[in-house]
């Protein structure tokens, strides 16, 4: 199938936009892949700090005669999403001995939950935490020692941070290891009524608890189709995971098999065998064109938009909000799962998952087939799906039609046309907005706006009966440079109240929703942030605002709001904390949503 015209003239911009970055960057990785293996260069004290707790490996490695393979990893046992990889490192140095190479855990990564912090002042260090992770993954591949590496790493920051360092050492082969969602719990939708139930007072804590504890309820990501779970699906349209793998449940024969496979695989891809894949050829421009594509055409997390601009610049390649609006445009929407449906990960998963989606963007030529990934040359591999057979791990093609029309659809009758995400801009500034579970009578709202500077007025605004009517939440001063731009998800329960009740109502802000963002309207990421004097600091309560998510407006309709002057913070003392005042320089350096809300501003 031909490419659809409008992927290739946004892949085309990508390319001429990032050329002099993308020519810098691929130079650095020239010389980098030209120094060859790095144990070699080492001195004999250096090879025997790297070796000396190495065991019956220790001979091998400072003979630098055989392939070592270097472990990230996000392992701790507080998270669920990550607590499986504690076993990893073991199947994975127990598979490259028998391969005949060495591995060794090159270093850990923090992993900080979203949902644990919601609403929470740690939240204001969770976005900070993806470049605390690229840095820390910088740390532990500096000592020079790897012929490829694994990551262990599935949530919200956890893998955008991993990927700007591999990035960073993308002269070296990178294979991804997820570790799978948990089992399915509660529904996803009983699990929001106890939520909206509580908010209003007809649900005690201890029946929230009890919902919380069976959704959440084991090893493995949460199942519904957040960031952590968009992060996975990303992994396999940009061709760093094994094909299938992103679904496979933890502590289960298949995926075990998957993870020393995928070891094995980036062993093989260095520049010691016959196939050398280094991560700067799988992450060009077309693999994040890829990306972006499955992002809506899934209904993926918000999230994205920001951090996909900042994997992308760590490669040379420079993303545009404006990228993603037009390939939305183009992508229709043939998944639903949970915000987006009633289907949690492992529905989708057994409905045809990934291996169908791409299959079908493929057919429809929404997808550029022509990859290197991990698993060969083509896109087109990653319609396979992994079964073992009599305990060997096999590929299998598997049919593009879907088992549950609900979940996922052919691209000729999608669930919508376009894709999740709608780009915003006017006198307000620009937005972004996921409109995948928006029902189209809500996508446009003009209203008088109530004003407020943290997540927990609004709430108590709410439990005071003042939020009636007809209305636009606006919540200011929580973009990076303010306060490290948090996640308003717990604004969610209150706001589907006010809409079921019959009220016209949206968010506007300049901080983040949830990667579960719903069905409410929502602009978020807005630039220039408050605290850079954008226009959302000149607001004030009653003034009307249009967000119109069908044509693409952010505007503010009462006349002499520009002329104000800037609005006096309303911050709260955030400097301390909770680790806060650790993150100074953080907030001091960052730059802004649509440039990826990153400390790193030039590689």
């Amino acid at each position: 199938m031909p490419l659809h015209p409008t992927l290739e003239r946004v892949t085309e911009r990508v390319v001429e936009r990032s050329a002099p970055s993308r020519d810098r960057y691929l130079a650095r990785m020239l010389n980098a892949k030209s120094q060859g293996p790095a144990r070699a260069h080492l001195s004999c004290s250096g090879q025997a700090h790297a070796s000396a707790a190495s065991g019956s490996d220790k001979e091998r490695l400072a003979e630098a005669l055989v392939g070592n393979l270097g472990v990230i990893t996000s392992y701790n046992d507080m998270l669920s999403a990550h607590q499986p990889f504690e076993r990893y490192p073991t199947l994975i140095r127990d598979a490259i001995r028998v391969a005949g190479g060495t591995a060794q855990v090159a270093g850990g990564v923090p992993a900080m939950c979203d949902g644990v912090t919601q609403g929470e002042a740690g939240m204001e260090l969770s976005l900070f935490s993806r470049d605390v992770i690229a840095l820390a993954t910088g740390v532990a591949l500096s000592h020079n020692t790897f012929d490829a590496a694994v990551y262990l790493g599935v949530c919200d920051k956890i893998v955008p941070g991993l990927i700007i360092a591999a990035q960073s050492f993308g002269h070296l082969p990178a294979v991804f290891l997820p570790a799978g969602p948990m089992e399915s719990g509660l529904p996803n939708d009983k699990k929001a009524k106890v939520r909206q139930n509580f908010a209003v007072g007809l649900a005690t804590r201890k029946e929230l608890l009890a919902a919380e504890m069976a959704a959440y309820h084991g090893p493995g990501t949460c199942t519904f189709y957040g960031t952590a779970n968009t992060n996975q699906m990303l992994m396999e349209f940009m061709g760093l995971h094994l094909p299938g793998s992103s679904f496979v449940n933890p502590n289960t024969d298949l995926r075990d098999a998957l993870t020393i496979e995928g070891a094995k695989r980036s062993l093989s891809l260095s520049a010691l065998g016959n196939h050398y894949t280094p991560v700067c050829d799988v992450l060009d421009e077309k693999a994040f064109v890829n990306g972006i594509v499955g992002l809506n055409a899934t209904g993926g997390s918000t999230n994205l938009l920001i951090h996909l601009i900042a994997m992308a610049r760590a490669g040379g390649i420079i993303l545009d909000w404006e990228d993603f609006c037009d390939l939305s445009e183009i992508t229709p929407l043939i998944a639903r799962v949970y915000p987006n449906g009633m289907a949690d990960v492992n529905q989708f998963h057994a409905a045809g998952g990934l291996s169908c989606v791409i299959g079908q963007l493929l057919s429809a030529g929404l997808l550029h087939e022509d990859t290197k990934t991990v698993a060969g040359r083509g896109l087109e591999n990653y319609t396979a799906e992994p079964k073992l057979v009599d305990g060997a791990l096999e590929w299998r093609p598997s049919s593009f039609s879907s088992l549950n029309n609900a979940i996922i659809r052919p691209v000729i009758e999608p669930f919508q046309s376009t894709g999740g995400l709608s780009r915003l801009v006017g006198s307000l500034g620009t937005g972004v907005m996921k409109i995948s579970a928006v029902a189209p009578e809500h996508r446009i709202v003009q209203a008088p706006c109530r004003v407020f500077h943290d997540q927990d007025a609004v709430k108590a605004a709410f439990k005071a009966g003042e939020l009636e009517g007809d209305l636009i939440i606006v919540v200011r001063f929580q973009g990076p440079r303010a306060n490290g731009m948090p996640e308003l998800h717990s604004l969610t329960p209150l706001m589907g109240i006010m809409q079921g009740r019959g009220q016209k109502v949206a968010l506007v802000t300049d901080g983040r929703m949830s990667g579960a963002s719903g069905r409410i309207p929502s602009a978020i990421h807005v630039c220039p942030e408050a605290l850079d004097g954008g226009p959302i600091a000149k607001l004030q309560n009653g003034d009307v605002l249009l967000v119109d998510a069908v044509t693409g407006l952010l505007e503010i309709i009462t006349k002499g709001v520009l002329d104000r002057p800037t609005a006096a913070t309303g911050l709260k003392d955030n400097t301390h904390g909770v680790g806060r005042e650790l993150f100074m320089t953080f907030r001091e350096a960052v730059g802004s949503a649509n440039t990826g809300a990153t400390i790193f501003k030039d590689f």
